[in-house]
């Protein structure tokens, strides 16, 4: 794993694909949580069943088909439009609004991408909310990869050819390290964005990456700091705004 402050690896890199939530915002915001529990009223609700045995089927569908989405699709035949309207409308006050990172991403040359496995909706109110919504050039949702989520290869290929990118001159930022393993295979350099709180006390799917999730060979580069991490890819990718600033 490359060292923070190494970055000329990434110098001719000119697509920036970025995860979502936990990674575009820190994790402290925890808006998993709101996520979470609208997840299980909408589990509870559509197979009628008791709050608490709905959150018990919701786990075991994310452990065995990568999301709670999946699971439902596929043992029960659901439609995913409406359980997605339903967990994404959430309250997105916890967010904090982040102008240096609005600047330092708008700054990145080439393009700029999302790809979330959260709906694309979810992706333009989050980034909206935040002011980074013109920082982007696409949006990519699990509607996009036919509801298949990340880590699946075929969900990196989709995303692929749906913006066109070569993952050669790509970079993959994370906040979950096994997402990072299709993408470093393909050809990104991969960047897991990790949180200092200590999250041991949440279920293992609520968790954000760790320090020590850095530890594989998938991952080039690790950092606690998004903007500060870009602010240092700058100085290697484009020095005049460094020095113009």
């Amino acid at each position: 794993m490359a060292l923070a402050g190494e970055f000329e690896a990434l110098a001719g890199r000119d697509t920036w694909v970025f995860d979502l939530d936990n990674t575009l915002y820190p994790a402290e915001c925890d808006l998993f949580a709101e996520i979470d529990q609208r997840m299980t009223d909408f589990v509870a609700g559509f197979l009628r069943m008791e709050r608490e045995e709905a959150r018990a089927l919701q786990k075991r569908y994310y452990a065995e088909h990568g999301t709670t989405l999946r699971g439902m699709m596929t043992m029960h035949g659901m439609s995913p439009e409406d359980f997605l309207a339903h967990v994404h409308e959430i309250d997105l006050s916890p967010l904090p609004h982040l102008p240096d990172l609005c600047e330092v991403i708008a700054a990145l040359p080439g393009r700029k991408l999302v790809y979330t496995n959260g709906s694309r909706r979810h992706a333009e109110r989050v980034t909206e909310y935040m002011k980074l919504g013109a920082s982007f050039d696409g949006l990519f949702g699990i509607e996009d990869s036919d509801y298949t989520p990340k880590p699946t290869q075929s969900a990196y290929d989709a995303f692929c050819r749906h913006h066109d990118v070569d993952p050669a001159r790509a970079v993959f930022f994370e906040d979950l390290e096994r997402n990072l393993k299709p993408a470093h295979a393909m050809g990104f350099a991969t960047v897991l964005v990790h949180s200092k709180k200590d999250w041991s006390h949440e279920p293992v799917e609520a968790r954000p990456a760790g320090a020590n999730d850095a530890n594989h060979p998938h991952v080039d580069y690790l950092t606690d700091d998004l903007t500060g991490f870009l602010q240092g890819v700058l100085q290697v990718v484009r020095p005049e705004v460094i020095r113009g600033s």
